[in-house]
């Protein structure tokens, strides 16, 4: 298998400065917004956009962690409402989903299924005033009709191949997106 980097460290580090940059222009401002990272790599990521909203805005954007597992219908076997309902993030109480616009992050969009189950993880804490999707690589191939609002880089591959997220926080040596083909 063949490994080529698509993004170093300096390139995910300026895409999601970027990301945080047009999330806030969109919004209208840093008040009223958050982030919500959609597990496993997703709330790294935010946190980071976060980081660098407030060092640009000077807001603290909240930031929460979405685990969508239970909501996915494509693996193993059907949605299960009960583990779902069981599943309420404490960080959601810092904020009024009414008013606030969510940002859903997540380190690689490709068929949109990830996205459909944490738009229902989210609708369970309580309805948005508006929801958008950034992330950092889009590869294509959506079976569904899902398009990013903010996107770090386009990156057309086969769907054989496969884009691997390598973030310090995890143990890597570095920060760096490799295409694997």
């Amino acid at each position: 298998m063949s490994a080529s980097q698509i993004m170093s460290a300096d390139d995910m580090r300026r895409a999601l400065v970027r990301i945080g940059h047009e999330a806030v222009e969109k919004h209208g401002g840093a008040g009223g917004l958050a982030l919500a990272g959609i597990e496993r790599r997703g709330p790294i990521l935010a946190a980071r956009i976060a980081a660098a909203i407030e060092a640009r805005e000077g807001v603290v954007v909240p930031v929460i962690s979405l685990d969508v597992t239970p909501y996915r219908d494509d693996r193993n076997g059907a949605h299960d409402p009960d583990a779902a309902a069981a599943i309420r993030s404490p960080e959601l109480r810092h904020f009024d989903p009414a008013v606030t616009t969510v940002v859903l992050v997540d380190d690689v969009l490709f068929t949109g299924r990830t996205v459909r189950a944490a738009l229902d993880a989210l609708m369970d804490h309580g309805r948005p005033a508006a929801v958008r999707l950034a992330v950092l690589i889009d590869r294509g191939h959506r079976e569904l009709p899902i398009r990013p609002d903010h996107v770090g880089r386009n990156v057309p591959t086969a769907r054989d191949e496969r884009v691997e997220i390598r973030l310090v926080e995890d143990g890597a040596p570095a920060d760096e997106v490799l295409l694997l083909g």
